[in-house]
């Protein structure tokens, strides 16, 4: 049995979305510069050099990447072996939230859905717990900004719809958002489930790493889609050009044989995330080689 005390949660978490909305991920920003590098079109590779820049800067001052600081979206891998002290696992978390939008001077912007009232501090986050064997404990912290988040789109497809089918809604999708959710964007996919899981796998497929390549069939489909997506023409900030998105990540689950579930998430340009993982009781920080 693992102890680990909240107030080392709360200090993680407000941490890490600190950094998150100041410091790109390094493999965001190489993915950005090699786009420029590869881009044809004059209006499109200066748009890619301006976000370089504009990522430079903001890590440079510490102010934040976008005006948008996002809403906090939270996924906690929790060992069962795990034994959080000192309070409450979620109200740690949320506090951390607190703090960072407190402290970090970010734009608070979560209200009540229906008075529209600002809650004041960014809280509550969005958190997603995955119990798990052993005492593993890791955090990833992803604040998601909602002019992307807003372009998202669900599908519930005919059980006999195909992987071309798939590619046509996620084509669909980009080019109806057209410049709103600030492209090039990283594409979230969730496949499969029902019609609140492949949502929650489309904003899991967010929080992986950008630019991994193997043999799955998720990796071969990852890459027919990106290909797609860059063939539209949309381009940097919705303006043409040869990047419309730097990267694609799917994630699929079983679903039922009645139906096939699709979402499809966009994240912007400012691609952010961060992770904690506890080592020998030590939160340590690092970069999450990936894009919110």
């Amino acid at each position: 049995m693992r102890d680990i005390s909240c107030t080392e949660i709360t200090d993680c978490v407000r941490d890490m979305f600190i950094k998150a909305n100041t410091v790109l991920p390094e493999d965001v920003a190489e993915c950005i510069d090699c786009s420029a590098k590869c881009e044809k079109n004059a209006r499109a590779k200066e748009i890619l050099g301006l976000l370089s820049d504009n990522a430079r800067i903001a890590a440079e001052t510490g102010i934040p990447i976008c005006q948008d600081t996002g809403m906090a979206f939270v996924f906690v891998k929790l060992g069962q072996e795990v034994h959080i002290t000192g309070g409450s696992l979620r109200e740690a978390v949320n506090e951390g939230v607190r703090r960072a939008y407190g402290e970090g001077y970010l734009r608070k912007s979560v209200a009540d859905p229906l008075t529209r009232v600002n809650t004041g501090d960014n809280t509550p986050a969005i958190i997603y717990f995955d119990v798990v064997e052993g005492d593993a404990f890791e955090i990833t912290a992803l604040p998601k900004g909602f002019g992307s988040e807003n372009m998202s789109r669900i599908a519930m497809m005919n059980p006999t719809s195909g992987e071309d089918d798939i590619i046509r809604f996620i084509v669909e999708t980009v080019k109806s958002a057209g410049g709103n959710p600030c492209p090039p964007t990283v594409i979230g996919v969730g496949i499969g489930g029902s019609f609140d899981y492949a949502a929650f796998l489309a904003k899991k497929a967010l929080s992986r790493p950008v630019g991994v390549i193997d043999d799955s069939r998720e990796s071969r489909l990852e890459r027919r889609i990106l290909k797609a997506l860059n063939k539209t023409g949309v381009g940097p900030q919705g303006l043409g050009g040869d990047t419309t998105s730097l990267w694609v990540n799917v994630e699929t689950y079983p679903t039922h044989i009645a139906s096939r579930c699709g979402e499809c998430v966009l994240p912007c340009d400012t691609a952010r995330s961060h992770r904690v993982i506890v080592v020998h009781n030590c939160l340590s920080l690092f970069h999450k080689f990936l894009l919110t």
